[in-house]
């Protein structure tokens, strides 16, 4: 997307969040937790050999019940999760449903890439400093989809991605969510609170325009947040200085309708 007079919005060289670094930091942390584990069984197998023999528990469990009224009468199993309940069945549907809807008044965002709500991965990783290198970590990282939206407003434009991984190895959604809000901190000039419901959801706003040669100074907002496997960004960017509620405002009604 982009701001007045074409500089793109949240997806320039300025405003790009690089995800956490996850390869030497990745391995360290893995070795140190082997280490942990060797030790402590280490230690385990000494303690006992120096105690007498114990007997084992009984191997019989009393049985699982469901704390519902219909299952204490019925005697049945756990009754699954309905719809309403299980959040997976939301985001494994259309995620292009679960983003906020365009304000009244507001005009379609131009900038935005993808086609009809949806981002391909190459578009995706566009958007970051080291694309090829960042497409290479996505795809290794389990990436499944983005669901994007958003709008213009006056000289304000927002975007705002779902991005989705499978997840099948690790909890990359909160790991790319924590390395954009890495980014956002280290920048001078920036004000951010927590993003209310969220845990650690945070949003960021810049006091300082971008400014560059032949461009209007531009103001910048993000905010970044993750639930289960998605990872949620916004970005936007005005003429004028955003204010804190227009930041926690969108943010929280679209972590509310995740």
């Amino acid at each position: 997307m982009a701001g007045a007079g074409g500089e793109p919005a949240g997806a320039d060289a300025a405003a790009r969040p690089r995800p956490r670094p996850r390869g030497r930091t990745t391995l360290l942390i893995a070795a140190a937790a082997v280490l942990g584990v060797v030790a402590g069984t280490c230690t385990g197998y000494l303690v006992q050999a120096d105690r007498e023999p114990t007997a084992l528990p009984s191997l019989s469990q009393p049985v699982l019940t469901q704390k519902t009224q219909q299952t204490q009468q019925k005697g049945q199993e756990p009754a699954p999760l309905s719809a309403a309940q299980d959040r997976r069945v939301k985001t494994d549907g259309d995620l292009r449903k679960l983003l906020l809807k365009k304000p009244r008044g507001a005009k379609d965002n131009e900038f935005l890439l993808g086609d009809d709500g949806w981002m391909r991965l190459a578009d995706y990783a566009s958007v970051f400093e080291d694309s090829d290198e960042v497409f290479g970590g996505l795809v290794a990282d389990e990436f499944r989809r983005v669901a994007v939206t958003g709008w213009r407003k006056g000289d304000a434009f927002v975007e705002i991605r779902l991005v989705q991984y499978r997840q099948e190895e690790a909890a990359v959604a909160a790991d790319y969510a924590a390395g954009a809000q890495q980014w956002s901190e280290s920048e001078d000039d920036v004000d951010s609170w927590d993003i209310p419901g969220t845990g650690d959801g945070m949003a960021y706003v810049r006091t300082r325009p971008d400014s560059e040669p032949g461009y209007l100074p531009v103001y910048t907002a993000d905010a970044h947040a993750w639930r289960g496997d998605i990872h949620m960004e916004i970005w936007i960017t005005d003429t004028k200085r955003i204010s804190k509620k227009e930041i926690l405002d969108l943010a929280e009604r679209q972590m509310e309708r995740l």
